[in-house]
């Protein structure tokens, strides 16, 4: 079983910076691949970044490249999610999220339906 814990959401306004953290428990974290996906008010969870287990891919949404950047610390089980120059609509719960099946070096899971474990989410409001 592995545990996802979101943290580093908040209020701020636009043009603003947030770090998202997502720690994860589990020995094996090394080898899954990560995302974050996000789920405004009546809209449905969508994609926004992913980095795979070695941490040599990354993918991003095209709505947020640019400005955001995953990466992930090996030794302390966390992976990250910067974010710059936010827009009202980044406002959402952010979700982190693991592919615990084995996968190549290079492999970037987008789709949601690809990931076995989420955490609870961390809201993030970006005001105008």
């Amino acid at each position: 079983q592995v545990q996802l814990v979101e943290s580093g959401g908040g209020l701020v306004q636009a043009g603003d910076s947030l770090r998202l953290s997502c720690a994860a428990s589990g020995r094996t974290f090394s080898s899954y691949a990560m995302g974050w996906f996000r789920q405004a008010p009546g809209k449905e969870r969508e994609f926004v970044a992913a980095i795979s287990w070695s941490g040599s891919a990354m993918d991003y949404a095209d709505s947020v490249k640019g400005r955001f950047s995953i990466s992930r610390d090996g030794a302390k089980n966390t992976v990250f999610l910067q974010m710059n120059s936010l827009k009202p609509e980044d406002t959402a719960v952010y979700y982190c999220a693991a592919d615990a099946k084995v996968s190549s070096t290079w492999y970037v899971p987008g789709l949601s339906s690809e990931y076995d474990y989420w955490g609870q989410g961390t809201q993030v409001t970006v005001s105008s």
